[in-house]
């Protein structure tokens, strides 16, 4: 049973621009650096402290792990709900604490703190944590989710041409969306015929609704609550990425906690093994309840399951770290000045998923999916 799974209910994306490793695709994410990337700057340092021996090391009394009470986070939210990680962890007498988050930033603080072990981030603080500390703080040690993201317009703009003289919202300065509706609108030549504005992803349905804003540029569930508003897409993000992928959430890890608690991680890979399978394998009303109920145990927002069902359309949940996206996206964001110097950034220790490969092998499923 294959643990990757696209969901029926939503239009199919347009064919990916295979050979297009243009500007665009890159800065699509890329620029998702950035934000995170100052913020990370005032976060405290990783811990230093000497790691145990390979001999002495052992499972850890507590895994605290930390995840954002979205449908991007699925697999963070199917292992809580049904009870994945605390078993697997608990194999070794290991507790699973958990501690929820609604920014990046926020999460990297605690993990670079010491006050969680793992989580689950995006790419962009998840790249910002590593490069700021030269390689010290983290370990991606999965993927996720990939895909997920679009530019929603209202009736009557049938083209990003159409947008000139017009307005468009993005959830806030240099975060992932708003640096790829800037590159966008690059490329198109309509920088200076656009205006940008920003909002939280509650208030922009509204201001959509209100016709204040011509389009939006969102991740999901927000692209498909927009949809239900009344709009279209305009733009499906995975049209600016050959084969269609781009990271969207990563399973992370504490290089200390790794070093330490080997064999915890493992059971978290395990976990996080299972968690996926049971996505790929559960009938569509079980995920999009698992995904509702999970995120409002959590604290996030209760949303009409229809457009989960919408968002889950756009989403696939995939072990693969898409380790090969990384350079790209470091490269690009030196190369559009967001982030000078990170072309230079050794990223040779980012990825490590020889934990996700064994826990995949372990449940007879292919490496990387």
């Amino acid at each position: 049973m294959s643990t990757r799974r696209r969901y029926s209910p939503a239009a199919p994306a347009g064919t990916p621009r295979s050979g297009r490793r243009a500007r665009i695709a890159v800065a699509a994410v890329v620029p998702l650096l950035v934000a995170a990337a100052v913020t990370s700057l005032f976060v405290p340092a990783p811990w230093t402290a000497a790691p145990a021996s390979g001999a002495a090391a052992r499972p850890a009394d507590a895994l605290r792990l930390g995840y954002f009470p979205t449908v991007t986070h699925a697999p963070a939210l199917a292992g809580v709900e049904h009870g994945l990680f605390a078993e697997e962890l608990g194999r070794d007498g290991t507790a699973l604490q958990t501690q929820v988050f609604t920014a990046g930033p926020a999460a990297v603080e605690a993990l670079n703190a010491g006050a969680i072990d793992a989580a689950y981030l995006g790419p962009s603080p998840a790249l910002a944590s590593y490069a700021t500390s030269g390689g010290e703080s983290l370990v991606v040690v999965a993927g996720a989710a990939s895909g997920g993201a679009a530019l929603v317009a209202r009736e009557g703009i049938d083209s990003v041409e159409d947008l000139a003289g017009g307005q468009i919202a993005t959830p806030q300065y240099a975060n992932t969306q708003d640096l790829a509706a800037r590159a966008l609108l690059e490329e198109r030549g309509l920088t200076d015929q656009v205006e940008i504005s920003h909002a939280t992803s509650g208030t922009v349905a509204q201001l959509f609704e209100r016709g204040q804003i011509d389009a939006a540029w969102q991740p999901e569930p927000w692209a498909s609550l927009l949809e239900a508003s009344g709009g279209h897409v305009l733009v499906d993000e995975r049209e600016l990425w050959p084969e269609g992928r781009f990271p969207t959430a990563l399973l992370v890890v504490s290089q200390r906690f790794a070093a330490e608690h080997p064999q915890t991680v493992q059971r978290l890979a395990d976990a996080h093994a299972r968690s996926l399978a049971w996505l790929g394998g559960a009938g569509e009303d079980d995920v999009v309840s698992t995904v509702v109920d999970g995120s409002v145990r959590a604290g996030g927002d209760s949303l009409d399951p229809d457009v989960i069902r919408r968002a889950l359309g756009r989403l696939e949940f995939t072990g693969d770290p898409l380790a090969g996206t990384y350079p790209e996206l470091a490269e690009g964001a030196a190369a559009l000045g967001t982030a000078p110097g990170w072309g230079d950034v050794d990223l040779a220790g980012l990825v490590d998923d020889h934990w996700w490969r064994e826990a995949a092998a372990a449940a007879g499923e292919g490496e990387g999916q």
